[in-house]
């Protein structure tokens, strides 16, 4: 089993807000996350570049793949040690995806904070 890892747009402040707030719930550091623009990230996933700037990205400790608003549910599964968020996004994932597309098409005009890459320049390419 490997580490799950969620990766998200370190450009973004909305993004950057998000996990902050993953991790407030993911108490136990379970979870690893980058941002995309790091060096290697989209490799590491099997994802093009493309794929990343697109929407969020996670890889399961099971091998699992997720883009979205579905990668945004598994993550907060592990998190929470729920599967309920899983569940509820099997019911619900048309308006869930239908919102994830929406707000990742304007991630850059809703607010955030500081975004990650401008926070931690060092760990962007």
């Amino acid at each position: 089993m490997q580490t799950p890892l969620l990766v998200f747009d370190g450009a973004c402040g909305l993004c950057t807000r998000t996990l902050g707030w993953l991790r407030l719930l993911d108490r136990r550091r379970i979870i690893e996350t980058a941002p995309y623009q790091r060096p290697g990230v989209p490799e590491r996933l099997g994802r093009s570049l493309a794929d990343c700037t697109a929407s969020v990205q996670w890889l399961g400790a099971d091998g699992q793949r997720a883009e979205g608003a579905e990668a945004v549910n598994a993550a907060l599964a592990v998190a929470l040690r729920s599967t309920w968020p899983l569940r509820l996004y099997a019911r619900t994932a048309t308006p869930q995806d239908a919102l994830y597309t929406w707000a990742a098409t304007n991630r850059h005009r809703l607010p955030g904070v500081t975004p990650w890459c401008t926070r931690y320049p060092h760990d962007c390419t």
